[in-house]
């Protein structure tokens, strides 16, 4: 049996040359970075060369790059430390953002009494622009939007620099998070007047359990977590060297190889979506996923024909003929509830439909998609 793997939303498989890079550090730089002795030393200077890198690569300093567990930790730094330090009692955000960064701003309406604005969402899944710029516009209180530049599970892109502007122009602090964006796309972040983001590792064929947070200097933001001064006080904690090594290793191979990748990755995504529509001629794309335009080239999420009492076994069938993808977010997939991204944009009739999300990285081939197509059209058809 054929085994695809279509789930690089969820996590990517790590490059080779990372693992590489991985053992090497955990075999000879075993020392902790914060011993003053040789052995520590070694440990620091893998730390502080790949924060220079990551940095360099990103066009910010060195010293706003926090490490962090991931995503998930940054984006709770940025949102946690606003309200607390930096005053904020207004956040605006959507219904489709990361749960990451959804149930951290409930947390914060329910026990910081935050005001909190949802911007309406098209049926393409982009933001309202408008609604946006209205809802900065009657603020009273010092105001953060928190945006996520890609879908996680439609890939619609936001239009980050306008988004931006706008807070610029209103004076609100901008928070975005950007675990599907760094290492699949160029971004500079000098360019882009954006306070905080949030990146994650394992999103780029780097390491789980490892990302980082850009935060903007003289930000005033303090740390969460506490019981040392590692990352300039920012995180107390023992550093992951390896980790961190190996996600600086990860993110500059994704960006010495990203016009070449991004071709490969879109044909697989294009080839795949003419293959849906020849064999199943009834399938919708949501949210536009197959316009590469104003969505990432990584992902499609599909609405499939399938009737109700059909649409429970789907994944295990494909899961049992050796085709990993997803439903939602991976972040859910032990939840029984549906999709809360597709909930917002879907009609009635079609939420009720089975959806999956595939998504690609350079080491699917045309030969998986064909695989793939075919199994969806005989389960469809039998």
């Amino acid at each position: 049996m054929r085994k695809v793997y279509f789930d690089s939303a969820a996590t990517t498989q790590v490059h080779p040359d990372v693992i590489t890079k991985m053992t090497e550090v955990l075999q000879d730089s075993y020392g902790n970075p914060s011993s003053i002795h040789a052995f520590g030393r070694s440990a620091k200077n893998h730390i502080e060369q790949a924060r220079k890198q990551i940095a360099k690569q990103l066009g910010v300093t060195a010293g706003e790059i926090i490490f962090t567990s991931g995503g998930t930790e940054a984006d709770n730094l940025a949102l946690n430390s606003s309200v607390r330090d930096l005053g904020v009692r207004h956040i605006i955000t959507t219904r489709i953002e990361h749960h990451a960064v959804l149930h951290t701003v409930q947390e914060l309406q329910k026990h910081q009494d935050i005001a909190v604005s949802y911007v309406k969402i098209l049926p393409t899944g982009a933001i309202d622009y408008a609604h946006l710029k209205e809802l900065l516009q009657t603020a009273t209180e010092k105001t953060l939007v928190s945006l996520m530049h890609i879908n996680n599970e439609v890939g619609c892109i936001l239009d980050i620099d306008a988004v931006a502007e706008l807070c610029q122009t209103h004076n609100a602090l901008f928070h975005s998070d950007m675990v599907q964006s760094i290492g699949h796309f160029d971004v500079n972040l000098t360019d882009i007047t954006v306070d905080f983001t949030a990146v994650s590792a394992h999103k780029f064929h780097g390491p789980k359990g490892v990302g980082f947070a850009f935060v903007r200097k003289n930000s005033g933001l303090k740390p969460l977590i506490f019981g040392g001064e590692q990352e300039r006080g920012f995180r107390g904690g023992t550093e992951s060297v390896h980790n961190i090594v190996g996600m600086a290793e990860a993110l500059r191979l994704a960006y010495d190889n990203l016009e070449e990748d991004t071709a490969y990755v879109r044909g697989i995504k294009d080839y795949f979506t003419a293959q849906l529509k020849q064999h199943i001629p009834e399938v919708k794309f949501n949210a536009d996923c197959c316009q590469n335009e104003h969505n990432t080239y990584t992902l499609l999420n599909v609405c499939l024909p399938i009737p109700s009492e059909k649409a429970g076994i789907l994944l295990f069938h494909l899961d049992i003929n050796g085709i990993a993808c997803s439903r939602g977010s991976a972040c859910q997939s032990g939840s029984s509830k549906g999709s809360h991204v597709l909930s917002e944009i879907l009609s009635a009739e079609d939420i009720e439909k089975p959806s999956v999300r595939f998504s690609f990285s350079k080491f699917n081939t045309k030969v998986d998609v064909d695989y793939a197509v075919e199994v969806l059209k005989k389960f469809i058809e039998s």
